[in-house]
């Protein structure tokens, strides 16, 4: 046990390091060559923040985890929303532009409605894998399009920050991007071990596992980029680095996993995670609304309520877990 919780904290220290290294190499390798520095933040970068959910989910769904695959990616979509932008809300209101209002947030919710209607029949096939990376395809072909005629990219990325080593040489840009890849696969294995080592200790779905500790976990760089960008009041990249993340993981993230595999679909996963998946989602654009009193803003209030829907939420997987050791 002490050597399985001692794989997941190594597990995402690296996977959290190695997430950055290969982005900023990817960057830097992307500027070398003459990729358009737009293009690299809306794809590269904006694809670093979900490279651990992609990581791990995609070695959960080799190893056959189809639990840990897919509670990853619902998992992180609930922590993202509830709450990192409830944490962050609390500590500073949240302005949402019409933009997010409407196009961002209800991208997100008809793309999760997708996502719902695979999850009727008990399974996720390749096909259902093949779609979900396709519909993925397209909205990223349109997020460089619009990019490119100088609108805004729905995706909400068009304001993050380039990394520090823009100036990095096209030698050490390969290297770094070379050495992040490396350990983002090593770290996400060893992750991936742990938890599942850990859940079949405890007798713990390893479903539980990836909904919470490594849902949480692999959140962890839109975290740092939420509480990086309270700092500089830089609203829009909170707001859009959790909406694209959010259309990441529903989308590829899923998507890959069940190419790789297909995931089987315990009927909690519908019902329970992906209703609050949804429910979040919807609820954030309510409160965007105005429907707590505040229109285009996430306020104090609104924070509260998402931080109590999270620890509710994670309250009621425990005491599942715990009626079900004592049955």
């Amino acid at each position: 046990m002490a050597l399985a919780i001692g794989a997941i904290i190594a597990g995402l220290i690296l996977l959290v390091w190695s997430a950055d290294k290969f982005v900023d190499g990817a960057a830097a390798t992307a500027r070398r060559l003459g990729m358009p520095s737009l293009l690299v933040g809306m794809v590269i970068i904006g694809f670093g923040t979900s490279a651990p959910e992609l990581a791990v989910s995609a070695m959960a769904a080799a190893d056959g985890n189809s639990g840990l695959a897919l509670g990853n990616a619902y998992g992180s979509n609930i922590t993202n929303i509830a709450l990192i932008i409830g944490l962050v809300a609390i500590i500073a209101p949240v302005a949402m532009h019409t933009q997010v209002l409407r196009k961002e947030l209800p991208l997100l919710i008809v793309l999760t409605l997708i996502a719902g209607a695979q999850l009727i029949d008990g399974e996720l096939s390749r096909v259902d894998g093949v779609v979900l990376l396709a519909v993925f395809a397209l909205v990223m072909g349109w997020s460089v399009y619009q990019g490119l005629q100088g609108k805004a990219d729905p995706l909400g990325n068009e304001s993050i920050p380039e990394p520090a080593s823009e100036l990095m040489s096209l030698k050490w840009a390969i290297i770094w991007l070379a050495i992040g890849l490396i350990v983002l696969i090593a770290s996400s294995r060893l992750l991936v071990w742990g938890a599942v080592d850990i859940a079949q200790s405890l007798g713990v779905s390893d479903l539980v596992i990836g909904l919470t500790i490594v849902a949480i976990g692999t959140s962890l760089p839109e975290l740092a980029s939420a509480l990086a960008a309270v700092r500089k009041k830089e609203h829009d990249l909170i707001l859009g680095n959790i909406l694209g993340s959010g259309i990441f993981n529903t989308l590829a993230v899923v998507g890959l996993a069940a190419t790789i595999h297909p995931l089987t679909i315990d009927p909690e996963v519908l019902y329970r995670d992906w209703s609050l998946m949804l429910a979040v989602t919807v609820g954030l654009l309510l409160m965007g609304l105005g429907l707590t009193g505040h229109r285009k803003l996430i306020s104090r209030f609104d924070g509260v309520i998402l931080l109590l829907v999270y620890v509710a939420y994670i309250g009621y997987l425990f005491s599942s877990v715990v009626s079900a050791s004592t049955a």
